[in-house]
């Protein structure tokens, strides 16, 4: 059973972070920013059918949940908590990837987007993780990168303005000074 050690709000308001004691994700991250794509996972299902519920962020030893607007965190975590007390632990694997960062399949070959995502890895995962979030490389049109926001970031305004010049400015100094990033 995966026990709470902490609960931590965000910058998103409608966005909260579990810091676990055991794993609930191993490796990736794993995304759900629906019910319907959180039907595989027991205890992403659980949390969508709990209610109010808008997605699902869990990698390792954290997870962040993204509400509906409208209710609030005091009305929502009493039903939440057990939820993830009781939901059995995975085991861990010995290869982890970046925490918080995945690159989509189609783009891990890419040279241009693996030095993206290195430069991504180091400047600017630590702090998305600190606050709950996380971000896919899905791709890119010649200099211009695609990313998609996880977790508390996914709908934070923040990450539509100062987050994603952060991102371009670190990228342009050491990816490409013509580089261009949108999020998708």
């Amino acid at each position: 059973m995966p026990k709470i050690a902490e609960i931590e709000y965000s910058p998103n308001p409608n966005a909260i972070k579990f810091i676990l004691k055991e794993p609930v994700a191993s490796g990736f991250p794993r995304n759900f920013p629906n019910a319907e794509i959180a039907q595989a996972d027991p205890l992403a299902k659980a949390l969508f059918n709990a209610g109010h519920v808008k997605s699902v962020f869990m990698i390792d030893k954290w997870m962040t949940i993204i509400k509906e607007e409208g209710i609030a965190w005091n009305e929502l975590l009493p039903v939440l908590a057990p939820l993830i007390r009781e939901a059995p632990p995975i085991a861990t694997s010995s290869s982890l990837g970046p925490q918080g960062m995945s690159i989509a399949s189609d783009a891990a070959d890419d040279p241009f987007l693996q030095k993206v995502f290195e430069a991504l890895k180091e400047r600017i995962l630590p702090y998305m993780a600190a606050d709950g979030g996380g971000l896919e490389v899905v791709g890119r049109s010649d200099k211009q990168v695609m990313i998609r926001y996880m977790g508390a970031c996914q709908n934070c305004p923040a990450g539509m303005s100062g987050t994603l010049m952060a991102i371009e400015g670190i990228l342009k100094s050491e990816v490409d000074a013509d580089i261009s990033v949108i999020t998708v």
